[in-house]
């Protein structure tokens, strides 16, 4: 029996709970650092498969690490499980229709990327076990992927600092071995405190906290034109001071984020931004408190891994799909925009029942991820598997509309295979482990990972 037969086995055997745990943390929806229910049954279940869990692992709340084995090789396998603000949806439905209005909703589909993550980790449990392998797996329950950096916080606790590998993967529209650099980004919180006055009678007497918002913004889209090309500068106002236009406004906020390939980079757009607000307090009269919110790393690419994981993704194969799960995931391409549908037109693909053609030579996506906090400091593959109509918008309620469709827990468990294939190749390969590691310090050269959070910073609930 090979090992991608006891992988087969062993997933066939766990995915009607696979598939129960992935559509609970759905239902959850919990946003950053407060995925508490969907920690807890992940941790749970590793736990009942004889896993040693670290809970509060890093003193951080909902971050687990759940081991099994001894000794090195140490293979870790990254797990996500958190929601976004705004996006709740019902699921199986091919229309606009919020449980909650203003809710919660899997928009990323985290809730399947922490699943198929511990798909992973049962069946490589599996074939440690029936072929007597030696090394240690690992899950890392990672919380507050969406803009709360968790895993530069466990990163900076020193989590990962025994690991020889680690995997992950992401729910997408096509099926690949991920080999792409992205962003790295930060965020802050710029608030001011001014004076209130009647704008009526003693206007003179005021200082605006919301004009010093204003000025700020005005002052950052000036600055969009003279920062680099791949450079991005993102805002929010969270707080305008109130909704009466005849009182100057006291209190204001608005929350930054920075994203830039390099994170000396987005070190050097982010002072610059501060300089602004700064700026802005001194024209208004008001005081400027600089609050950090969360950050992340680049994400550098391993070819070496990413190679073998599109080895083993040819192995497993990809998944197919029903002709009733084809027509649903039709009625979702109807709701998206004109452009969409007309790159969606070209192409002619409802889902994605191909895997793409590997690319040796890294290419560059302009999005961000904590993983790059751990690409860092380990080499670091990732696969991505359709589990979306072709051409989904990430971030939207169609993507938690689709959440708990079949071919979403279809393309959640295959990713859990290729996973634990991969992983597999890297518990008793260590000649693979030690060209990812040759080419993971080539690529930092004389660098070394300062991640983008403060020393004193701590994580952060979403305000």
């Amino acid at each position: 029996m090979t090992y991608i037969d006891i992988i087969e086995r062993a997933i066939a055997a766990h995915a009607a709970n696979l598939t129960s745990v992935s559509d609970a943390i759905w239902s959850f929806a919990e946003i950053r650092y407060e995925e508490t229910k969907s920690a807890t049954l992940l941790a749970d279940e590793l736990e009942k498969a004889a896993f040693v869990v670290n809970r509060n692992a890093g003193n951080i709340e909902t971050a687990f690490v759940a081991s099994y084995g001894e000794g090195h090789p140490v293979v870790a396998i990254l797990g996500e499980f958190d929601a976004l603000t705004g996006l709740s949806q019902k699921g199986g439905v091919a229309s606009h229709d919020p449980i909650v209005e203003g809710g919660n909703g899997h928009g990323c589909g985290h809730n399947l990327l922490g699943t198929g993550a511990l798909a992973a980790v049962l069946a490589l449990k599996a074939c440690k076990d029936e072929l007597n392998l030696g090394g240690t797996i690992r899950y890392y329950g990672c919380p507050a992927e969406e803009g709360g950096g968790g895993k530069a916080f466990m990163a900076r606790a020193g989590l990962f600092s025994d690991v020889d590998v680690a995997f992950t993967w992401h729910p997408w529209d096509e099926n690949l071995a991920y080999n792409a650099r992205m962003l790295a980004t930060n965020q802050v919180y710029f608030t001011f405190k001014g004076t209130s006055a009647h704008a009526g009678f003693e206007p003179h007497l005021g200082r605006s906290a919301l004009d010093a918002v204003e000025l700020t913004n005005v002052g950052c889209n000036y600055l969009r034109e003279h920062i680099i090309q791949d450079g991005r500068i993102h805002y929010a106002i969270t707080d305008t001071g109130g909704r009466a236009p005849n009182v100057v406004q006291s209190n204001a906020q608005v929350l930054y984020k920075v994203r830039a390939p390099r994170m000396d980079q987005v070190r050097d757009i982010t002072e610059r931004m501060k300089d602004v607000a700064r700026g802005a307090a001194l024209m208004t009269g008001t005081e400027l408190t600089i609050t950090f919110d969360a950050a992340s790393a680049d994400l550098i690419p391993n070819v070496t891994l990413a190679r073998m994981m599109h080895e083993e993704f040819e192995k497993i194969g990809v998944v197919s799909f029903s002709n009733s799960e084809k027509d649903f995931a039709a009625g979702i391409q109807q709701t998206f925009s004109g452009e969409v549908q007309a790159r969606i037109a070209k192409r002619g693909k409802i889902l994605s029942e191909d895997l793409n053609a590997f690319q040796e030579k890294p290419t560059f996506l302009h999005g961000s991820t904590d993983v790059g906090d751990v690409s860092w400091l380990v080499p670091t593959g990732q696969v991505y598997v359709a589990t979306e109509a072709y051409g989904t918008p990430p971030h939207t309620w169609q993507i938690v509309a689709q959440g708990t469709s079949g071919y979403a827990h279809k393309g959640m468990l295959q990713a859990g295979k290729v996973l634990a294939a991969s992983a597999l190749r890297a518990l008793t390969d260590q000649v693979l482990i030690s060209a990812a590691k040759i080419e993971h310090r080539d690529q930092l050269g004389a660098e070394s990972y300062v991640p983008l959070i403060p020393a004193d910073a701590t994580p952060q609930r979403l305000r």
